[in-house]
């Protein structure tokens, strides 16, 4: 019994050095692959950090322009206030 445990702990080890030797091996040609790429790559439009490249202005929107003041109104009877805000009628053709 205890034979057969250490043969499947001895197997088990193997196959998992085998793992760490694959993953070691693609991380090495990985980096060895990056460095064929270039240092840079080309911009498409102007270079964002040259101070001379024109931009776009920068407009000003307020963050509260909708904003209105909810002082307490007088209260009014409801059936004219929902009145005053429904739908007119369609007229039939």
């Amino acid at each position: 019994m205890l034979t057969l445990s250490g043969a499947k702990s001895a197997a088990a080890s193997a196959a998992r050095g085998r793992d760490v030797l694959f993953y070691w091996l693609l991380a090495s040609v990985a980096l060895a692959l990056s460095g064929c790429m270039p240092a840079t790559t080309s911009v498409a439009t102007a270079d964002p950090a040259d101070p001379a490249a024109k931009v776009a202005r920068v407009g000003y929107r307020s963050t509260i322009a909708p904003y209105t003041t909810l002082r307490p109104a007088a209260p009014s009877p409801w059936r004219e206030r929902n009145d005053a805000v429904t739908p007119q009628p369609k007229q039939d053709r």
